[in-house]
């Protein structure tokens, strides 16, 4: 979507800012959606579940390409939305049950890294396609692809992995804990920051920055590939201190943010600004992914698929709160002045990931004591 809002915007002549919402709109319904299927569904064989989901997923997807008005649209989106964060879960489950503890980081970071290559090929790609061939085409060529993604989970995944079964409410005692909802709101702030200015990448670079659209498939890709280096710097920093390393790459993010709108006059400085911050923008994911699964794992087993599903659920909470930032601060003060709103959240994410590590480090120190009591 990111890269075919002005097509989706002249197709059915609205403009940029309300086809933006569809992002907003997109990741609302993922994040309600997605713990109320993912719980729902805990108790069913996890196989079988995903094949039924990835069904639905195809039937969604194909129905956005063929959408023949805004309001169909929203509802094709809204359908392939509910499903996205529940496959991405059960994906996530399946991953961290068939590879080692040793390789979970590393693993974790290439599953992360495949939304990275998606925007590498995916983005510039679709983009490419919606401007030669229309949008539409683009949306029935990633059902094309599903199709063979489904085809190939079918082949390959176990039938049957260990489960452990609880009722909704059971499973919900997780989110009491100090450790995940810290780091549930550390999620929200760190994805509002990232599409506090992404949602606009495509203004940013051709309108702002004043490069062309036939440079702007290849700008895109550069970007995407900073992301798939950040997600396996991502998979480095889980394995080598984790959480602990962040509050040093929220301190840089906001300084960039905050630089940002005074370099979108300068196109080789701007442009820099804009990679280094692709760069970043993902070191959180696997530090956080594994710290969810663990703290499930080690003290609560029945809520395993949803430890996996929270980082996909609040991260979309986030790029909710911040595509609708930006599209604001595009209305208010215009494209140029977006850095400033996703700096404010860098800064609240700065600060939450302080807080989360203070709760670790005190539950680790309650532990030990309990141990030496014992």
């Amino acid at each position: 979507m990111i890269g075919i809002i002005s097509d989706i915007a002249h197709q059915f002549n609205v403009s940029i800012a309300i086809v933006g919402y569809l992002v907003t709109i997109f990741a609302t319904v993922y994040a309600i959606s997605t713990p109320l299927i993912t719980m729902f569904t805990n108790n069913f064989n996890r196989f079988k579940t995903l094949m039924v989901l990835m069904v639905i997923f195809l039937i969604g997807n194909t129905a956005t390409g063929l959408a023949p008005n805004y309001f169909t649209l929203i509802l094709a989106r809204m359908l392939t939305a509910a499903l996205a964060g529940s496959i991405i879960s059960l994906i996530m489950t399946f991953a961290s049950s068939v590879a080692p503890r040793e390789k979970r980081p590393a693993l974790i970071s290439w599953i992360f890294s495949g939304f990275s290559i998606a925007s590498v090929f995916g983005v510039p790609i679709g983009t490419a396609i919606s401007t030669a061939y229309g949008w539409r085409n683009a949306f029935l060529i990633v059902t094309v692809i599903s199709v063979i993604t489904l085809v190939l989970l079918f082949l390959l995944l176990p039938r049957d992995i260990k489960q452990v079964s609880g009722s909704m409410r059971n499973q919900l005692t997780l989110m009491k804990d100090s450790r995940i909802y810290l780091g549930v709101i550390l999620v929200l702030f760190g994805a509002a920051t990232m599409y506090g200015y992404y949602t606009y990448i495509r203004p940013l670079l051709t309108t702002e920055l004043g490069f062309s659209l036939n440079s702007l498939n290849w700008l895109l890709f550069l970007l995407g590939l900073m992301s798939i280096f950040s997600n396996q710097l991502s998979g480095q920093i889980a394995s080598h201190g984790g959480l602990r390393k962040m509050p040093g790459v929220y301190v840089a993010e906001i300084i960039l943010l905050a630089v940002l709108p005074f370099t979108l006059h300068l196109q080789i400085p701007g442009l820099l600004v804009l990679l280094v911050l692709s760069l970043i923008t993902s070191m959180l994911n696997s530090p956080i992914q594994l710290h969810f699964l663990n703290v499930a794992e080690q003290d609560y087993p029945q809520s395993i698929v949803l430890a996996s599903s929270l980082n996909s659920i609040f991260f979309n909470f986030g790029i909710s709160l911040g595509s609708a930032t930006s599209s604001t601060m595009v209305d208010m003060a215009g494209v140029h002045n977006i850095g400033f709103g996703a700096a404010v959240y860098a800064l609240i994410a700065l600060v939450m990931v302080i807080l989360l590590n203070k709760a670790i480090k005190s539950h680790s120190n309650f532990g030990s004591s309990h141990d030496l009591d014992i």
